[in-house]
């Protein structure tokens, strides 16, 4: 995939603001970004669905301004609501995208059979989809998606509102789905999935923010970073804000991750200064940056996430 200055404005909105990329055969590569940053509509524009303003984008080869319908037919793509028919039963469904895909004869046979077994619904195959757990719904959804066997995957926040455990067996899947030559965009806002992808493409206000490793991405953080814990992380949180040598400061689990100018001079001011706020500050460590804490960081530096 190769994607080279691509634009998408709605009358004077610029929604996609000449964004680059390439993506690697069998690569899972991560699309990142706060609400309103352009994601959603750029994935679009990738899969056929909005034609771009300007910009060129190539897809399994094909042009995203030309051959949209052809493109279609060539990816895979799950949404988190996993686009199947909660009135058919789970061989219906899948005998629906069989046609939609044109996957017929012995060989739908062999790709139905795998997607029930891949997705632990063997002995569950005539039940209706809508009574399915959630779990059970997302790896269905995700093998109606690769019925074709398509080159390319696309999954928009496949796995929100999926419970952690679901979460990582339908990772496992992708692994084995790229283990087999398989290219996997996937956007999504958990941090924790961020750490599974090949690259992360960080997206802001309609433009590409940065793109690395995961590795590279977190040495781009210079600023310290320290965990402090406190009798209530979420007041202290806010009673940080904006004070002299503070960055950031945000609940971080339970703790709190304050990003400081010096740390030197943050341990020594912290405790008291959240006391005369009736906090009480227990032990600051200096830590080493999340994926979180890098795309607040960089969100800020390019003017903060878009608001309403």
């Amino acid at each position: 995939m190769q994607v080279t200055g691509l634009t998408r404005t709605f009358g004077t909105f610029v929604a996609v603001d000449h964004v680059s990329f390439a993506v690697a055969e069998g690569e899972i590569f991560g699309f990142l970004g706060p609400n309103g940053a352009g994601k959603t509509t750029t994935i679009k524009m990738l899969t056929g669905l909005l034609a771009p303003t300007s910009g060129h984008g190539l897809v399994t080869g094909l042009d995203v301004r030309t051959e949209s319908e052809s493109i279609k037919a060539r990816i895979g793509y799950m949404s988190q609501l996993f686009s199947l028919y909660g009135d058919l039963t789970v061989e219906e469904n899948i005998a629906f995208f069989g046609g939609l895909y044109e996957v017929t004869g012995t060989r739908f046979t062999a790709r139905r059979d795998w997607v029930l077994e891949m997705a632990g619904l063997t002995e569950h195959r005539r039940q209706m989809t809508a009574s399915l757990p959630l779990g059970w719904k997302q790896r269905l959804a995700l093998g109606c998606a690769v019925l074709h066997e398509p080159p390319i995957l696309f999954l928009d926040e496949p796995t929100s509102g999926v419970d952690p455990v679901s979460r990582r067996a339908f990772w496992e899947l992708i692994y084995q789905l790229t283990a087999k030559g398989t290219t996997v965009f996937v956007s999504t806002h958990y941090m924790e999935e961020a750490e599974y992808c090949d690259r992360l493409a960080l997206m802001n206000r309609g433009r590409l923010i940065a793109l690395d490793r995961p590795p590279e991405l977190r040495a781009r953080m210079a600023e310290p970073i320290l965990d402090v814990t406190t009798s209530d992380a979420s007041a202290a949180a806010q009673v940080l804000q904006h004070q002299p040598g503070i960055i950031e400061a945000a609940m971080f689990g339970r703790a709190l991750h304050v990003v400081v100018q010096d740390v030197t001079a943050a341990r020594a001011v912290l405790p008291g200064f959240l006391a005369s706020h009736g906090i009480t500050c227990g032990e600051i460590h200096v830590v080493r940056p999340s994926l979180e804490d890098v795309f607040v960081s960089l969100v800020r530096r390019e003017g903060g996430a878009v608001v309403g």
